[in-house]
């Protein structure tokens, strides 16, 4: 594929038609919306067997430990070796988690099954989303063109939105009314879907980076604390992250506030997620410069947010649930983008690890101080001291303090 700087723009639908791109594409939405399956069935499995949330959450953190301590490493890996085979190592991975359970609950049974083998084989499934998730990432400036590279990671953000709404609505629907070895072995499948469509792209190997290089993850920690809006970008990516977790953490007590029972949720988690898609939408016919987004992004979910901390009607918090969807795209998409315009070739898997790592890793710091704030204070209080966090990273952001050119160096092999 023609990536020269002089070749025309494509759309954002002849992307993902690309052969390349479009695999790439089509197939995180599959995988991601497996992952989601995987997750939803395994705490609606392991409620069912155990009748205890602190087991639920067991679950959850056997499959997100490995994203959150492992992702580094799998970054420098991404930069030193062949970052395709890493992808496929880790679908191959999480394949085997889900398929294992797939096949162990079909043959004894879901009461026979143990929620031990739901967290043993949940964690082989974190293991294998971290094998390949900065790998992943590192990839997309290789099948466009630079001029495409917004276009591109706007896509690249639409799968995990898609999978985030529909994987877990799916996986619950098939665990409930069907079984759950069906729903494990569903998400299998999307794994290995997955990989067959990678195989066909044809994704291209990076080129030979010299004995000089140096592959540790602090020489990317040095870049980026040698380039201020780098520093500042990483800053924005974890403010993005707690402000998407209210849409987790707070909807069902604040539905329980404005309807006394928890049939608002689905309302609320939704209408984030429709408004994560018109916010692409809007990104996509709006061509505004993208230094300027971040800030806007940020600012939207913090009002989003706010008036969701105010004496309101039903209606009202639904359509600011939606408002700070909208600024979640804006905010991840254009974030997204300015860090990889800012990354070296040769550190490229290392930052987007550590990119990662700050989106990933504030959802649980996140969850733990809007909840407690608001079981402690209320939940008024956790909604606007979550606006306020988010309104500094918006000042923060400004595109007076992203607009600059990169000055750091990268290091070399002592």
């Amino acid at each position: 594929m023609d990536t020269s700087v002089d070749s025309p723009r494509r759309s954002a639908l002849a992307l993902v038609l690309d052969r390349q791109f479009g695999a790439v594409f089509w197939g995180k939405l599959l995988t991601a919306s497996g992952v989601w399956v995987h997750s939803i069935t395994a705490a609606i499995v392991v409620y069912q067997l155990t009748g205890s949330a602190l087991s639920v959450g067991l679950v959850s953190v056997a499959q997100f430990a490995p994203q959150l301590l492992l992702t580094p490493l799998s970054g420098s890996l991404a930069d030193r070796g062949n970052p395709v085979a890493q992808i496929l190592l880790g679908r191959l991975v999480c394949l085997v988690g889900s398929g294992v359970l797939a096949v162990w609950f079909w043959a004894v049974g879901t009461t026979a099954a143990g929620a031990a083998s739901v967290t043993i084989c949940s964690f082989v499934v974190g293991l294998g989303f971290v094998l390949g998730g900065p790998a992943m990432q590192s990839i997309v400036p290789s099948m466009v063109r630079p001029a495409e590279l917004e276009t591109a990671m706007a896509l690249n953000t639409l799968p995990m939105t898609v999978a985030r709404i529909a994987g877990p609505a799916f996986g619950a629907y098939i665990a409930a009314h069907h079984s759950p070895a069906i729903a494990f072995a569903i998400a299998a499948v999307t794994h290995g879907i997955f990989m067959v469509l990678i195989a066909i792209a044809r994704i291209p190997r990076p080129p030979h980076r010299g004995r000089d290089a140096d592959y540790s993850v602090r020489a990317a920690l040095s870049f980026i604390r040698s380039d201020r809006p780098l520093v500042l970008l990483i800053i924005g990516v974890s403010a993005v992250a707690l402000g998407a977790e209210p849409a987790m953490t707070l909807a069902p007590p604040l539905s329980r506030s404005l309807t006394g029972d928890q049939g608002l949720v689905g309302w609320l988690v939704g209408s984030f997620g429709v408004g994560a898609g018109i916010g692409f939408v809007l990104h996509s016919a709006l061509h505004t410069r993208t230094e300027r987004l971040p800030s806007l992004g940020l600012g939207l979910m913090a009002v989003g947010l706010l008036v969701c901390g105010l004496p309101t009607p039903p209606a009202v918090a639904i359509g600011s649930f939606a408002v700070a969807g909208v600024g979640f795209t804006y905010a991840m998409t254009s974030i997204s983008t300015l860090i990889q315009r800012r990354a070296p070739d040769a550190l490229r898997g290392r930052i987007l690890a550590i990119w990662l790592v700050g989106f990933i890793g504030t959802r649980p710091i996140a969850a733990a101080l809007e909840g407690s704030l608001a079981d402690a204070v209320s939940l008024a209080t956790a909604f606007v001291v979550t606006a306020m966090l988010i309104a500094a990273a918006a000042v923060m952001s400004r595109s007076r303090y992203l607009d600059r050119p990169v000055s750091a160096e990268v290091p070399t092999a002592a």
